[in-house]
C-alpha cells in the first residue's frame, strides 16, 4: 500500500462507537482498514493517541475567490476540513456576464475582496469549476470544493437590482442559468433573501427555481427572509416552499438570534421535527458561536440597495435619503437587520477594504461614534461611504442556549460561514471544526465525540450526495484527519481570530498529505467537487 496508519482510534463518521485499527491507502483510496494491526505500505504513520476521522466538510465557506489565490488556504486546511460549499447567500460569481461580474463583485466586496488580484477568465459555473481545477499551474487548489448556484446573482443577470416580479420571459432565463449551472456540476442553488436583489424574488418565483434544482436532485440552500423578528415564520417559508417545489432544503446558519428569539430554538426543532415526521427531506448548518458576520451594508433596507451600488452610495451622500434610512434601521427596524431597531452597540466594525480607515476596526459603530462625539448613524453613514460598502462587521446578538439545542438536531451539519477578509475577522473562519471537537465535545459534552465527527462527515456528504465520501470505509476517498482528541481545540478568538487550532496534526486529500506534523506541505490535492449524475 501506498500509505498505512497504524494504530489510529478510528471515528468512522457513522456515529457508531469508535475503535482501534490500521488504515491502508492505496491510490488515493482506503484499500482495507485492519483490527489485527499487521498491514504493511510503502509508508507507514504511526497514529497511536491520535483519532483517524473523515475529513470535515464545511457546508457554509465564503472561500469563493480565497481558493483561486491562495494555494496555503491553511485557515480550512489546518482544521482538517478537506470540502467546503460555495456560493452561498446568492450571491457568487458564476453564471455571470460582464455587467453582472462587475456589480457583485462591488455587492460582495466585503466577503472576497474586489477581485483586483483574480483573473475572472469564467463566466459560467462549469467555466468556474474548471478554474478551480486548473489553478495554480494546473495543480488544482488547497482543499475540494463543491458549489451552489447564486439565485441573486441569477436574478441580478436576468432582471437586474429592481425590487419588481420577473416577467415570464425572465423567469424562463433564469430557469434556464439554474439549470445549466446544475448540468455543468452544481450540487444546488442558494438564496441570500435579506440581501439584494435576491431578495426581490416572491416565493412563486423561487418555488419555479427550485424546481428545477430538484430535478437534477439538488437541493435549496436559502439565508432565509429573518433571523430575528419573524424568525419562525420565515423558517416556515422556507419548509412550504420547498415541500411545494419537491425540493431538498438546507437551512443556512440556522440560529435564532436577537433579543425576540431568546430561548426559541425548542420552537425551531419543533417545526423542524414536525416535517420530518411528514417526510420532507431537510437538513442544516450552523457555526459554534453566538455572533453573526456579514457587510455593514447589509443592514440597509432592501429599498435603499435598490438598483445595486451606486444607486446605495447615491442615498447615502443625500441628506433627506440618509435620514430616512436612519429612520428606518434604528426606529422601525429594517428587513437588512431581520426586522430589528439596530443597537449600534452590538456592531463591531470587523474589516474595511480601505486601509486608511483601520483605525474603526474592533470597535463598535456606538464607541466609535462616542469618541467622535457624534451620533451613531454618522459614524456608520461615513464610514459606508468613505470604504465605498466595503466593511465587514460581526454583530452581537446571539444566545448560547439556542446554539447549543440546534447544534443537537440529528439533521445538524457544520458550517463555519467563514469570511476571510477584513482585519478582525470572525474566529469561526480559523476555529469552527476544533471548536465542534473540543468545546463542545470534549469540554462540555453537548455531543458525544462520535456523534460530532458524524454532524462534520457523513451527515453533510449525505446532503451532497457523495457516495464515496464522508465515512471511514474501504473503497472510499482517503480524505481524512487525524486529531488528538485530549487536546484538539480552536486556536481563533475574538482577539486573535486568525490564530490556527491545536491539535490537528495530520490532513488528507485524496491520500495526500496537506498537513503532516502540524505544518502545512505544499500539497494542492483539491479540487471541483461535481454533483454526482
Amino acid at each position: 500500500m501506498d500509505l498505512v496508519i497504524r494504530g489510529a482510534q478510528v471515528i468512522d463518521g457513522s456515529g457508531g462507537a469508535s475503535y482501534r485499527a490500521d488504515v491502508g491507502i492505496t491510490e488515493g483510496r482506503i484499500t482495507t482498514i485492519s483490527r489485527d494491526g499487521r498491514l504493511t505500505g510503502t509508508r507507514v504513520l504511526d497514529a497511536d493517541g491520535l483519532a483517524l476521522s473523515p475529513g470535515f466538510i464545511d457546508m457554509h465557506a465564503h472561500s469563493d475567490l480565497a481558493l483561486l489565490r491562495d494555494p496555503d488556504h491553511s485557515a480550512k486546511a489546518a482544521q482538517g476540513v478537506t470540502l467546503e460549499v460555495l456560493g452561498q447567500d446568492g450571491l457568487s460569481y458564476a453564471p455571470v456576464d460582464d455587467r453582472t461580474l462587475a456589480a457583485v463583485r462591488t455587492a460582495i466586496t466585503g466577503w472576497n475582496g474586489d477581485g483586483s488580484d483574480i483573473d475572472f477568465d469564467w463566466r459560467t459555473v462549469g467555466e468556474y469549476l474548471d478554474r478551480l481545477d486548473r489553478n495554480f499551474g494546473g495543480q488544482g487548489i488547497a482543499v475540494n470544493a463543491a458549489y451552489l448556484i447564486p439565485q441573486g446573482t441569477v436574478r441580478m443577470h436576468a432582471v437586474g437590482w429592481d425590487d419588481r416580479p420577473a416577467t415570464p420571459r425572465q423567469l424562463d432565463r433564469m430557469r434556464q442559468l439554474v439549470a445549466d449551472g446544475m448540468e455543468q456540476g452544481a450540487v444546488g442553488m442558494s438564496s441570500g433573501l435579506t440581501y439584494t436583489p435576491g431578495m426581490y424574488a416572491d416565493d412563486a418565483e423561487l418555488t419555479e427555481l427550485c424546481r428545477v434544482v430538484a430535478s437534477y436532485d439538488g437541493y435549496y440552500c436559502p439565508h432565509h427572509r429573518s433571523y430575528g423578528a419573524g424568525a419562525l415564520e420565515a423558517y416556515e417559508e422556507m419548509v412550504e416552499l420547498t415541500r411545494t417545489a419537491g425540493c431538498a432544503l438546507h437551512l443556512a446558519h440556522a440560529t435564532m438570534n436577537f433579543g425576540v428569539n431568546k430561548g426559541r430554538a425548542p420552537d425551531l426543532i419543533a417545526l423542524l421535527d414536525e416535517a420530518l415526521a411528514d417526510g420532507a427531506d431537510i437538513s442544516l448548518d450552523t457555526y459554534p458561536y453566538t455572533p453573526g458576520c456579514t457587510t455593514l451594508v447589509a443592514m440597509l433596507p432592501s429599498w435603499a440597495s435598490e438598483g445595486g451600488p451606486d444607486s446605495i452610495m447615491a442615498r447615502l451622500q443625500d441628506d433627506a435619503t440618509a435620514e430616512k434610512i436612519r429612520h428606518h434601521m434604528e426606529v422601525i427596524g429594517a428587513d437588512g437587520c431581520h426586522g430589528v431597531p439596530i443597537e449600534w452597540d452590538t456592531i463591531e466594525v470587523s474589516g474595511v477594504s480601505d486601509p486608511g480607515l483601520a483605525g474603526c476596526v474592533g470597535k463598535t459603530i456606538a464607541a466609535s461614534a462616542a469618541q467622535r462625539g457624534e451620533a451613531p448613524w454618522t459614524t456608520a453613514r461615513r464610514l459606508l461611504i468613505n470604504d465605498r460598502l466595503g466593511s465587514t462587521i460581526l454583530q452581537h446578538v446571539g444566545h448560547e442556549e439556542n446554539v447549543r439545542a440546534i447544534m443537537r438536531h440529528r439533521v445538524h451539519t457544520g458550517g463555519s460561514d467563514g469570511i476571510l477578509q477584513g482585519y478582525k475577522p470572525h474566529p469561526r473562519a480559523y476555529g469552527t471544526f476544533p471548536q465542534y471537537l473540543g468545546r463542545y465535545a470534549r469540554e462540555l459534552g453537548i455531543l458525544s465525540l462520535e456523534e460530532t465527527v458524524a454532524h462534520l462527515t457523513s451527515r453533510p456528504a449525505a446532503r451532497l450526495r457523495l457516495p464515496d465520501r464522508g465515512l471511514v470505509r474501504e473503497g472510499y476517498r482517503a480524505d481524512l484527519v487525524l486529531f488528538d482528541p485530549a487536546t484538539v481545540a480552536a486556536g481563533s478568538t475574538f482577539e486573535a481570530p486568525r490564530t490556527l487550532p491545536v491539535g490537528i496534526p495530520h490532513v488528507l486529500i485524496d491520500g495526500r498529505f496537506v498537513m503532516r506534523d502540524g505544518r502545512r506541505t505544499d500539497v494542492l490535492a483539491g479540487r471541483a467537487v461535481r454533483r454526482a449524475g
